[in-house]
């Protein structure tokens, strides 16, 4: 998959009344467009993702997987916000002639949909075999799916809900309040934010996985250990990983977006909204997921009318999503099959 930039040279307009006067938006295809263009896979992107679905999502795309290009024409998009090479607060603001950093409007759901919605116009898809998303990807399908109603055959949701929890707010202010702590926090560079950025990831992490899951994986054989142990070791870990490869503002900014996740808004309800969903939609949840529980998906398969609520048994929690390839395969292939 090679990354492509599309320029979108006319003002955007966000659920906030704000405009951009252009934006970029990057994604990735792989596979061919079918003579009969029914045959596209779009995926959506988590939080941190990119629009290289085959490289973090190697349990599912690529030749002889569910999602197999020499089936498929599949597409990914680095959401807006982010800083993957769509727009967000590393780009450089047209009017300033600077990069934007903390100046950057607030952006919703709604609007990565929107923005989801100017890339298919552009590649001149007319219907899509089927959307899949996990996490805050689910949130973009939905979104995307009331809006275009007739546009996707199928969808699949995976660890996902329709309004942000409380309990995912929370979450997300307590990472937002790491990286504001951080004394470099809204320096006009790059790097503002790091260190606490690196404290946000540890606070995710926590979310991601479990009791269960960090038992499995980070337990000392060593019991004579004081200090230096795996599981804190794994933390930094990850935390500098993240540092590495993402950057404070985009974090910052789409933690934010995502506690403004409510299909209801400026609907009548949740349910109303989710009737919307015209497409045969299978939603999954993980067994042990405490970050978006059972629950979630429970509430998505009452109201969309033509869903079906699969469970995978799994100590990986949240991103189960993620590392549980062969199990969710498997309940997509049977998904799939089901509609013959």
């Amino acid at each position: 998959m090679n990354v492509q930039v599309y320029k979108y040279n006319q003002k955007f307009t966000l659920e906030s009344g704000e405009n951009i006067s252009s934006i970029e938006i990057a994604y990735h295809t792989c596979g061919n467009l079918n003579k009969e263009k029914n045959n596209v896979i779009w995926i959506c992107h988590a939080l941190t993702a990119n629009s290289d679905c085959a490289d973090w999502w190697k349990g599912l795309v690529g030749e002889g997987k569910i999602f197999d290009p020499k089936k498929y024409f599949i597409v990914c998009a680095n959401i807006i916000g982010s800083c993957y090479g769509s727009s967000g607060p590393l780009s450089i603001n047209s009017e300033t002639g600077k990069q934007y950093f903390s100046s950057f409007p607030m952006i919703t759901i709604r609007d990565m949909a929107e923005a989801h919605i100017l890339l298919r116009k552009h590649l001149e898809i007319e219907n899509i075999f089927c959307g899949v998303g996990g996490s805050m990807g689910g949130y973009q399908l939905q979104e995307w799916a009331i809006a275009e109603d007739n546009l996707f055959k199928n969808l699949v949701l995976t660890t996902t809900c329709a309004k942000e929890s409380a309990w995912g707010i929370a979450i997300h202010a307590a990472q937002r309040l790491a990286i504001e702590a951080d004394p470099t926090w809204k320096d006009f560079s790059e790097k503002a934010g790091a260190k606490g950025l690196k404290a946000a990831r540890a606070i995710g992490m926590l979310t991601y996985r479990n009791y269960e899951a960090f038992g499995k994986t980070q337990t000392e054989d060593d019991f004579s250990k004081l200090d230096n142990f795996k599981a804190a070791s794994y933390i930094n870990y990850q935390g500098d990983k993240l540092v590495n490869r993402f950057n404070a503002y985009s974090y910052w900014l789409l933690t934010k977006a995502m506690d403004s996740h409510n299909v209801a808004r400026g609907k009548k309800s949740i349910e109303a909204a989710l009737k919307k969903i015209k497409s045969k939609t299978l939603v999954v949840g993980i067994s042990s997921d405490f970050l978006c529980p059972l629950a979630e998906q429970k509430i998505l398969t009452k109201n969309i009318s033509k869903a079906e609520l699969k469970e995978i048994e799994s100590p990986f929690g949240h991103d189960g999503f993620l590392v549980e390839g062969e199990k969710l395969s498997a309940l997509i292939q049977e998904f799939f099959a089901s509609e013959n």
